[in-house]
Protein backbone atom coordinates (compact mmCIF):
# COMPACT_ATOMS: atom_id res chain seq x y z
CA UNK A 1 0.00 0.00 0.00
CA UNK A 2 1.40 3.66 -0.85
CA UNK A 3 2.32 5.11 2.03
CA UNK A 4 -0.28 8.20 2.92
CA UNK A 5 0.18 10.93 5.76
CA UNK A 6 -0.97 10.19 8.88
CA UNK A 7 -3.73 12.83 9.34
CA UNK A 8 -5.20 11.83 5.94
CA UNK A 9 -5.23 7.73 6.34
CA UNK A 10 -6.80 8.68 9.57
CA UNK A 11 -9.43 10.74 8.03
CA UNK A 12 -9.96 7.81 5.85
CA UNK A 13 -10.11 5.07 8.76
CA UNK A 14 -12.89 6.91 10.28
CA UNK A 15 -14.87 6.41 6.70
CA UNK A 16 -14.88 2.38 7.06
CA UNK A 17 -17.01 2.34 9.84
CA UNK A 18 -19.52 4.27 8.00
CA UNK A 19 -21.43 1.98 6.29
CA UNK A 20 -23.19 3.81 8.25
CA UNK A 21 -24.53 2.59 10.20
CA UNK A 22 -26.33 2.41 16.90
CA UNK A 23 -24.39 2.69 19.83
CA UNK A 24 -22.75 -0.15 20.07
CA UNK A 25 -22.59 -0.19 23.98
CA UNK A 26 -26.37 0.04 23.96
CA UNK A 27 -26.96 -2.52 20.97
CA UNK A 28 -28.03 -5.40 23.06
CA UNK A 29 -30.77 -3.23 24.47
CA UNK A 30 -32.24 -2.34 21.43
CA UNK A 31 -35.79 -3.91 20.67
CA UNK A 32 -38.68 -3.25 18.16
CA UNK A 33 -40.52 -1.84 21.93
CA UNK A 34 -37.52 0.85 22.53
CA UNK A 35 -37.27 1.39 19.00
CA UNK A 36 -40.91 2.42 18.39
CA UNK A 37 -40.88 4.10 22.07
CA UNK A 38 -38.18 5.93 20.28
CA UNK A 39 -40.07 7.11 17.56
CA UNK A 40 -42.64 8.76 19.62
CA UNK A 41 -40.37 10.39 21.73
CA UNK A 42 -38.81 12.46 18.58
CA UNK A 43 -42.26 12.86 16.65
CA UNK A 44 -41.49 16.69 17.21
CA UNK A 45 -38.15 16.41 15.87
CA UNK A 46 -39.03 14.33 12.71
CA UNK A 47 -41.04 16.92 11.79
CA UNK A 48 -39.24 20.06 12.43
CA UNK A 49 -35.70 20.04 11.58
CA UNK A 50 -32.87 21.53 9.78
CA UNK A 51 -33.19 18.55 7.47
CA UNK A 52 -36.17 19.14 5.58
CA UNK A 53 -36.74 15.65 5.56
CA UNK A 54 -38.13 13.27 8.95
CA UNK A 55 -34.54 12.91 10.03
CA UNK A 56 -32.71 13.12 13.54
CA UNK A 57 -28.83 13.35 14.28
CA UNK A 58 -26.95 13.15 16.99
CA UNK A 59 -23.46 12.50 18.00
CA UNK A 60 -21.39 12.21 20.90
CA UNK A 61 -17.16 12.06 21.95
CA UNK A 62 -15.41 10.41 24.59
CA UNK A 63 -11.47 10.77 25.38
CA UNK A 64 -11.23 6.94 23.15
CA UNK A 65 -13.84 7.31 20.69
CA UNK A 66 -17.12 8.76 19.09
CA UNK A 67 -20.89 7.87 17.83
CA UNK A 68 -23.27 8.93 15.39
CA UNK A 69 -26.66 8.23 15.57
CA UNK A 70 -29.91 8.89 12.92
CA UNK A 71 -33.30 8.18 13.62
CA UNK A 72 -35.10 8.54 10.22
CA UNK A 73 -38.75 7.58 8.38
CA UNK A 74 -38.66 6.23 5.01
CA UNK A 75 -41.25 5.83 2.81
CA UNK A 76 -41.02 2.46 2.26
CA UNK A 77 -42.61 -0.82 3.42
CA UNK A 78 -41.17 -2.83 6.24
CA UNK A 79 -41.01 -6.21 4.06
CA UNK A 80 -39.15 -4.48 1.49
CA UNK A 81 -36.68 -2.86 3.87
CA UNK A 82 -36.28 -5.89 5.69
CA UNK A 83 -35.25 -8.40 2.30
CA UNK A 84 -33.02 -5.16 1.26
CA UNK A 85 -31.20 -4.70 4.24
CA UNK A 86 -30.70 -8.33 5.42
CA UNK A 87 -28.39 -8.99 2.40
CA UNK A 88 -24.69 -8.44 2.59
CA UNK A 89 -24.61 -7.86 -1.38
CA UNK A 90 -26.78 -5.15 -1.04
CA UNK A 91 -24.50 -3.54 1.74
CA UNK A 92 -21.36 -3.62 -0.58
CA UNK A 93 -24.42 -2.00 -3.78
CA UNK A 94 -25.01 1.05 -0.33
CA UNK A 95 -21.68 1.31 0.76
CA UNK A 96 -20.08 1.77 -2.69
CA UNK A 97 -22.23 4.94 -2.90
CA UNK A 98 -19.80 7.11 -0.73
CA UNK A 99 -16.87 9.00 -2.07
CA UNK A 100 -14.60 7.07 -0.18
CA UNK A 101 -14.73 3.29 -0.53
CA UNK A 102 -13.42 2.33 -3.53
CA UNK A 103 -14.44 -1.19 -3.84
CA UNK A 104 -16.63 -3.90 -1.34
CA UNK A 105 -17.63 -7.47 -1.77
CA UNK A 106 -19.78 -10.13 0.14
CA UNK A 107 -17.83 -13.20 0.96
CA UNK A 108 -18.56 -16.25 3.08
CA UNK A 109 -15.85 -17.26 5.97
CA UNK A 110 -17.05 -20.55 7.05
CA UNK A 111 -20.59 -19.74 8.34
CA UNK A 112 -19.88 -16.30 8.67
CA UNK A 113 -20.13 -13.30 6.31
CA UNK A 114 -17.73 -11.10 5.38
CA UNK A 115 -17.60 -7.54 3.73
CA UNK A 116 -13.79 -7.08 2.46
CA UNK A 117 -13.97 -3.42 1.80
CA UNK A 118 -11.09 -0.88 0.55
CA UNK A 119 -11.17 2.65 1.23
CA UNK A 120 -9.45 5.22 -0.27
CA UNK A 121 -8.74 8.94 -1.52
CA UNK A 122 -12.30 11.27 -2.97
CA UNK A 123 -10.99 10.45 -6.41
CA UNK A 124 -10.24 7.74 -8.50
CA UNK A 125 -6.96 5.37 -6.54
CA UNK A 126 -5.80 2.19 -7.57
CA UNK A 127 -7.31 -0.53 -5.08
CA UNK A 128 -3.39 -1.45 -3.89
CA UNK A 129 -3.18 2.15 -2.27
CA UNK A 130 -6.64 2.01 -0.36
CA UNK A 131 -6.75 0.67 3.18
CA UNK A 132 -8.25 -2.75 3.52
CA UNK A 133 -10.92 -3.84 6.13
CA UNK A 134 -13.23 -6.68 6.44
CA UNK A 135 -16.74 -6.41 8.28
CA UNK A 136 -18.09 -9.47 9.92
CA UNK A 137 -22.00 -9.15 9.01
CA UNK A 138 -24.56 -10.66 10.94
CA UNK A 139 -27.99 -10.25 11.06
CA UNK A 140 -28.77 -10.10 14.77
CA UNK A 141 -32.95 -9.95 14.42
CA UNK A 142 -35.00 -10.51 11.93
CA UNK A 143 -38.59 -11.18 12.80
CA UNK A 144 -42.10 -9.68 11.16
CA UNK A 145 -41.58 -6.63 13.10
CA UNK A 146 -38.26 -6.15 13.57
CA UNK A 147 -34.53 -6.07 12.13
CA UNK A 148 -31.06 -5.56 13.14
CA UNK A 149 -27.88 -5.66 11.27
CA UNK A 150 -24.65 -5.93 12.19
CA UNK A 151 -21.03 -5.06 11.02
CA UNK A 152 -18.30 -5.59 13.38
CA UNK A 153 -14.41 -4.72 12.62
CA UNK A 154 -12.01 -5.34 15.15
CA UNK A 155 -8.90 -3.33 14.07
CA UNK A 156 -8.33 -0.33 11.69
CA UNK A 157 -5.78 1.98 10.91
CA UNK A 158 -3.50 4.38 13.45
CA UNK A 159 -4.64 2.72 16.31
CA UNK A 160 -8.07 2.31 15.55
CA UNK A 161 -10.16 -0.26 16.28
CA UNK A 162 -13.94 -1.56 17.77
CA UNK A 163 -15.85 -0.67 15.10
CA UNK A 164 -19.77 -1.60 15.82
CA UNK A 165 -22.18 -0.64 13.04
CA UNK A 166 -25.41 -1.58 13.84
CA UNK A 167 -28.68 -0.73 12.12
CA UNK A 168 -32.41 -1.36 13.42
CA UNK A 169 -35.89 -1.02 11.86
CA UNK A 170 -39.49 -1.90 12.92
CA UNK A 171 -42.81 -1.21 10.97
CA UNK A 172 -44.65 1.75 11.12
CA UNK A 173 -48.96 2.20 10.02
CA UNK A 174 -49.36 3.76 6.33
CA UNK A 175 -46.67 1.60 5.21
CA UNK A 176 -43.50 3.26 6.20
CA UNK A 177 -40.64 2.12 8.45
CA UNK A 178 -38.44 3.89 11.63
CA UNK A 179 -35.08 3.11 10.87
CA UNK A 180 -31.91 3.70 13.78
CA UNK A 181 -28.61 3.86 11.77
CA UNK A 182 -25.49 4.50 13.92
CA UNK A 183 -21.54 3.41 14.56
CA UNK A 184 -19.22 3.49 17.12
CA UNK A 185 -15.32 3.45 17.24
CA UNK A 186 -12.09 3.83 19.42
CA UNK A 187 -9.34 5.04 18.82
CA UNK A 188 -5.51 5.05 20.47
CA UNK A 189 -3.01 8.15 20.83
CA UNK A 190 -1.97 7.33 17.56
CA UNK A 191 -4.82 7.79 15.87
CA UNK A 192 -5.83 11.05 17.98
CA UNK A 193 -2.40 12.98 17.28
CA UNK A 194 -3.30 12.33 13.49
CA UNK A 195 -6.71 13.61 13.64
CA UNK A 196 -6.12 16.94 15.19
CA UNK A 197 -3.26 17.22 13.00
CA UNK A 198 -6.09 16.54 10.05
CA UNK A 199 -8.54 18.83 12.03
CA UNK A 200 -5.64 21.38 11.74
CA UNK A 201 -5.45 21.28 8.46
CA UNK A 202 -7.13 20.14 5.34
CA UNK A 203 -10.06 18.82 7.66
CA UNK A 204 -9.88 22.67 9.35
CA UNK A 205 -13.24 24.26 7.04
CA UNK A 206 -15.08 21.24 7.27
CA UNK A 207 -18.77 21.34 9.71
CA UNK A 208 -20.68 18.98 11.23
CA UNK A 209 -24.64 19.69 11.16
CA UNK A 210 -25.53 19.97 14.84
CA UNK A 211 -25.63 23.59 15.44
CA UNK A 212 -23.60 24.96 18.58
CA UNK A 213 -24.46 28.38 18.56
CA UNK A 214 -24.48 31.68 16.20
CA UNK A 215 -21.86 33.34 14.76
CA UNK A 216 -21.69 37.10 15.31
CA UNK A 217 -23.76 37.95 12.05
CA UNK A 218 -26.35 35.60 13.20
CA UNK A 219 -25.43 32.62 11.21
CA UNK A 220 -25.99 29.46 12.95
CA UNK A 221 -22.45 27.65 14.38
CA UNK A 222 -21.95 24.30 13.10
CA UNK A 223 -19.93 22.14 15.12
CA UNK A 224 -16.43 21.02 14.01
CA UNK A 225 -13.58 18.52 15.27
CA UNK A 226 -14.80 14.63 15.31
CA UNK A 227 -18.45 15.12 15.91
CA UNK A 228 -18.31 17.05 12.86
CA UNK A 229 -16.63 14.27 11.10
CA UNK A 230 -18.78 11.42 12.39
CA UNK A 231 -22.10 13.74 11.50
CA UNK A 232 -21.10 14.03 8.01
CA UNK A 233 -20.16 10.28 7.09
CA UNK A 234 -23.46 9.10 9.16
CA UNK A 235 -25.70 11.19 6.81
CA UNK A 236 -23.64 10.06 3.57
CA UNK A 237 -24.28 6.52 4.08
CA UNK A 238 -27.79 7.59 5.50
CA UNK A 239 -28.24 8.65 2.32
CA UNK A 240 -26.99 5.48 0.69
CA UNK A 241 -29.58 3.28 2.48
CA UNK A 242 -32.59 6.05 0.97
CA UNK A 243 -31.06 5.72 -2.53
CA UNK A 244 -30.83 1.98 -2.58
CA UNK A 245 -34.36 1.97 -1.69
CA UNK A 246 -35.41 4.00 -3.85
CA UNK A 247 -33.46 2.54 -6.72
CA UNK A 248 -35.59 -0.63 -6.18
CA UNK A 249 -38.78 0.43 -8.20
CA UNK A 250 -36.58 0.79 -11.57
CA UNK A 251 -35.66 -1.95 -13.71
CA UNK A 252 -32.16 -4.31 -12.51
CA UNK A 253 -30.39 -2.88 -15.50
CA UNK A 254 -31.55 0.78 -14.37
CA UNK A 255 -30.80 0.71 -10.64
CA UNK A 256 -27.32 1.28 -10.53
CA UNK A 257 -27.34 4.64 -12.63
CA UNK A 258 -30.62 5.49 -10.31
CA UNK A 259 -28.61 4.77 -7.42
CA UNK A 260 -26.04 6.95 -8.56
CA UNK A 261 -27.61 10.37 -9.28
CA UNK A 262 -30.34 10.49 -6.53
CA UNK A 263 -27.32 9.67 -3.97
CA UNK A 264 -25.49 12.77 -5.53
CA UNK A 265 -28.22 14.41 -5.58
CA UNK A 266 -29.34 13.87 -2.01
CA UNK A 267 -25.94 14.72 -1.02
CA UNK A 268 -25.99 18.36 -2.98
CA UNK A 269 -28.58 19.32 -0.26
CA UNK A 270 -26.29 19.81 2.14
CA UNK A 271 -23.39 21.60 -0.03
CA UNK A 272 -21.68 23.04 3.62
CA UNK A 273 -21.15 19.66 4.91
CA UNK A 274 -20.93 17.25 1.91
CA UNK A 275 -20.15 18.49 -1.05
CA UNK A 276 -16.82 17.30 -2.68
CA UNK A 277 -16.97 16.79 -6.52
CA UNK A 278 -19.11 18.21 -9.41
CA UNK A 279 -21.63 15.23 -10.63
CA UNK A 280 -19.82 14.14 -13.48
CA UNK A 281 -16.40 13.36 -11.91
CA UNK A 282 -18.55 11.48 -9.36
CA UNK A 283 -20.48 9.58 -12.22
CA UNK A 284 -17.15 8.49 -13.85
CA UNK A 285 -15.54 7.51 -10.84
CA UNK A 286 -18.20 5.34 -9.23
CA UNK A 287 -19.14 4.05 -12.63
CA UNK A 288 -15.18 2.32 -12.92
CA UNK A 289 -15.51 1.14 -9.42
CA UNK A 290 -19.03 -0.65 -9.30
CA UNK A 291 -17.28 -2.43 -13.22
CA UNK A 292 -13.94 -3.00 -10.63
CA UNK A 293 -16.06 -5.05 -7.74
CA UNK A 294 -17.93 -7.26 -10.27
CA UNK A 295 -16.67 -11.10 -10.37
CA UNK A 296 -14.93 -11.65 -13.14
CA UNK A 297 -15.87 -14.51 -15.50
CA UNK A 298 -13.87 -17.56 -15.95
CA UNK A 299 -12.08 -17.39 -19.66
CA UNK A 300 -13.53 -19.18 -23.00
CA UNK A 301 -11.76 -21.67 -24.66
CA UNK A 302 -9.13 -24.10 -24.70
CA UNK A 303 -6.63 -24.19 -21.51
Amino acid sequence: MKAWAPARLFALALLCAGAGLAHAGDADANSPGSLLAKYGVLQDSLRHNQFQRPLTLDSSETPGGVTGDIYALVNYPFATVRAALKSPGNWCDILILHLNTKYCRASMAGQEAVLNVSIGRKYDQPLDEAYRLAFAYRVAAQTPNYLQVRLNADEGPLSTRNYRIVLEAVPLKKGQTFIHLSYSYAYGLVGRIAMQAYLGTIGRAKVGFTVAGTHPDGRPLHIGGMRGVVERNTMRYYLAIEAFLGALSAPPQAQLEKRLHDWFAAVERYPRQLHEMDEGAYLDMKRRETRRQQPRLPAIGPT
